[in-house]
């Protein structure tokens, strides 16, 4: 047995807009350059892509990416700054809860083992 959490941000309708799948999402178009790719990787439609990231940004008030236009290898995207930043606060924020979770369970659950 082993204790398991998993860490969503809600917006102030209750409608969940933040988790593991946006957050893999957001690494991959900083490492792709491109949300289009980015959704490939995760076998993921790019119109799905695109709504989860929209969906986020309306939810934050703050874009998280932005369009990088034409040039030699063609456009692309990448992470704000405000992006990069609130991606590094959630994963602080789901590593603490998830440290937390590990003191909890062993705290109600050692004797168990």
């Amino acid at each position: 047995m082993k204790p398991a959490i998993r860490v969503f941000l809600y917006d102030d309708n209750d409608q969940r807009f933040f988790g593991e799948g946006p957050c893999r999402l957001l690494h991959a178009v900083e490492e792709l350059g491109s949300l289009r790719k980015a959704a490939g990787s995760m076998n993921m439609a790019y119109t799905k892509a695109l709504s989860i990231i929209k969906h986020a940004e309306l939810a934050l008030d703050f874009p998280l990416t932005e369009k990088i236009i034409g040039g030699r290898g063609g456009g692309g995207s990448r992470l704000t700054l405000r992006g990069k930043e609130f991606l590094a606060q959630y994963e602080a924020y789901r590593d603490a809860c998830c440290q937390a979770n590990r003191r909890i369970y062993e705290k109600y659950f050692s004797e168990t083992k």
